[in-house]
């Protein structure tokens, strides 16, 4: 019955991970100590601590699942008998030597003895005979939650193979998720291993009574499912999987030809505004931008469009950042800033250009652009060489290059916020706030304005590029400075633009004519977030997730991507482990195929945006999200 810590097939495929560590490189870990970590990987995701008991059967159930294990309520009963009061950590490790975790194999085999037509897949009719009937009966509602599954079942018949697949898929998952937590843990990874003495010989868990050899022998079979009967691992495989739920969403590639935003007939004849913006990645992969208010004096149609701003010179070669999507949130302005409600966003796409048509009542709108870092990330590549910045002449004047130049050319087109070829003070202060950090007041213009070239109180180009050979004086020709203002716009050792992307926004009205300033430059959060959620709740499907009633996935398709919104409306932090791993020709903002995601009691949050790596070819998102429900009793 019992089986050596290298046995266990589960755990043991856990080795990579570990073996990975910075200690095990210089001390490999051995079998036990292997065994015992992942004992205490799947103990601490359920309790605060290994010094912690169990005092339930649904703790220990919990407890078992998180080991990997598929445990049958005969299980269950076997070692929380009437008499059990609790269990400590050291019981459970001798219960995970005596259960083996379920393998495909295992389950795959037991699932074959019912198909009695060989192909792969179980008449729902046979099901509910052979599980409702004989063995572990289960009960018609356990069966129909193995039979509603999404993508397992089609036709009237529930396909095993599949199941099965996805079974896997998330228990290793749930494997994966809960000894990484023990590994990036610091305080975790200190903790004893309970009262564990790995000398001491093994003994059965202490609150349950030893049995007879007659009733050894009858346990020991029943821990596993007979020839002919695999009602017990059915249903503990159910109730596992069950409590997770899957998607599955092809979708075709993207034409550009098969436009669906369309300009109004009569728009030559309304009145235009425009403002220009940026996308800014910063270190930890947040972006931030620019955020607007618009006024409407009377009600109009209004046309607004959002789009990716080309700063290419050369024809026909497009800057590279016109590909990363962006969409533009409409939110009301009712008695504050704090209280804004979502009107629209930019849904509608021709190309790179996102819109939206509509009818706006006179009032203060806030535009706050989004886009969702599927396309926008941190790209990590060698630089060859480092682009020149200055340099000086025959008679050691310092001059700018002229890749500087044209650099400092495309910074002036993206600060100039109206487009009007000239840099206000508002518009100058973003950029030093970008930059610097800091403002320039009134004081410090007028200097600016005595001492480089302006027009109408405003800075011209050349004064911005005067302005930056005066810092490259200031510093005798040192470079550095320059590049911090570079790398803060963007911009990568070769000159070229991979953590930003500049749009333009376009506002038409036919009654009025729009007025739209840049008021921020913040993180794409609070506000933001909440009107994602609240369209992808408005606009996208929902599910309920079976056994947890009160966590519903909101999913929100788009032709060019697809966010998912988790909605906890229980009084309890849930964690949520996401599993990508099985979705084709897709990247997430997060930039992981694996992760979870804590969802506050009462609160909704954005999971992810998915959208194509390749427009031109089909994509399939497949994502599978497994909650985990914690109370009060297990964190602070």
């Amino acid at each position: 019955m019992a089986s050596s810590p290298g046995s266990d097939a589960a755990f043991s495929s856990q080795k990579s991970t570990l073996s990975e560590s910075p200690q095990s490189k210089k001390f490999p870990l051995t079998e036990e100590e292997i065994f015992y970590m992942n004992c205490r990987a799947a103990y601490l995701t359920v309790f605060k601590s290994s010094l912690d008991n169990i005092i339930s059967k649904d703790q220990l159930y919990l407890a078992l699942q998180h080991a990997g294990r598929n445990p049958s309520q005969k299980t269950i009963n076997k070692y929380w008998t009437p008499q059990t009061a609790k269990l400590n950590f050291d019981d459970f490790c001798i219960i995970l030597r005596k259960e083996k975790p379920t393998s495909k194999a295992e389950l795959l085999k037991s699932f074959k003895q019912l198909d009695v037509n060989d192909d792969g897949s179980i008449l729902h009719t046979d099901l509910y005979k052979l599980l409702t009937k004989r063995g572990e009966k289960m009960t018609r509602e356990e069966v129909n939650a193995i039979v509603t599954l999404a993508d397992v079942n089609a036709d009237g018949k529930f396909d095993y193979i599949k199941f099965c697949k996805l079974y896997m898929t998330t228990n290793e998952q749930c494997l994966k998720t809960t000894l990484e937590k023990l590994e990036v843990d610091s305080k975790l990874r200190r903790q004893q291993f309970g009262s564990h003495i790995e000398e001491r010989p093994e003994r059965d868990p202490s609150p349950i009574p030893k049995p007879s050899p007659r009733t050894l022998k009858k346990t020991d079979q029943e821990s596993f499912p007979n020839k002919g009967d695999t009602r017990s691992s059915l249903l503990a495989t159910a109730r596992k999987f069950k409590t997770s739920v899957s998607f599955t969403i092809t979708m075709s590639a993207i034409s550009n030809r098969n436009s669906k935003l369309t300009e109004p007939n009569s728009i030559k004849e309304w009145q235009c505004v425009h403002s220009k913006g940026c996308f800014f990645l910063e270190e930890d992969g947040e972006i931030i931008s620019h955020q607007y208010k618009m006024q409407i004096t009377q009600r109009s149609m209004v046309y607004l469009t959002i789009k990716p701003l080309n700063l290419s010179q050369a024809e026909g070669k497009p800057s590279p950042w016109l590909s990363v999507d962006t969409v533009l949130y409409i939110l009301k302005e009712n008695e504050s800033q704090a209280n804004l409600q979502l009107t629209c966003f930019t849904e509608l796409r021709n190309r790179e250009v996102f819109g939206w048509t509509g009818e706006l009542g006179p009032g203060i709108y806030w535009l706050i652009p989004s886009t969702t870092g599927c396309r926008l990330r941190r790209e990590i590549k060698p630089i060859a060489e480092e682009a020149q910045l200055v340099y000086r002449d025959e008679t050691g004047e310092l001059f700018l290059t002229k890749e500087f130049r044209s650099t400092l050319s495309d910074i002036f087109e993206v600060i100039d916020l109206d487009g009007n070829g000239l840099l206000s003070l508002e518009e100058y202060n973003f950029f030093e706030l970008r930059t610097s950090g800091e403002k320039c007041d009134e004081d410090a213009w007028a200097v600016c304005r005595e001492n480089f070239d302006t027009k109408k109180n405003e800075l011209t180009r050349q004064g911005f590029m005067d302005l930056n050979l005066m810092e490259a004086n200031d510093r005798e020709g040192d470079p550095r400075d320059l590049w911090v203002t570079l790398h803060s716009m963007g911009y990568n050792k070769a000159l070229e633009l991979t953590e930003a992307c500049p749009f333009v926004i376009n506002i038409y009205a036919d009654k009025c004519k729009p007025r739209i300033k840049a008021v921020h430059m913040q993180a794409c959060s609070g506000q933001l977030e909440k009107a994602i959620c609240k369209s992808v709740l408005n606009k996208g499907d929902a599910k309920v997730i079976d056994g947890y009633e009160n966590i519903i996935v909101h999913t929100y398709k788009h032709d060019t991507w697809i966010t998912s919104v988790f909605e906890n409306k229980s009084d309890n932090k849930v964690i949520i482990h996401v599993n990508n791993e099985l979705s084709k020709n897709c990247v997430n903002n997060r930039g992981l195929n694996i992760f979870a995601v804590e969802v506050a009691p009462k609160s909704t949050m954005v999971c992810q945006h998915v959208m194509p790596l390749n427009e031109r070819q089909e994509w399939i998102y497949y994502c599978i999200m497994l909650p985990e429900l914690l109370t009060s009793a297990y964190y602070d």
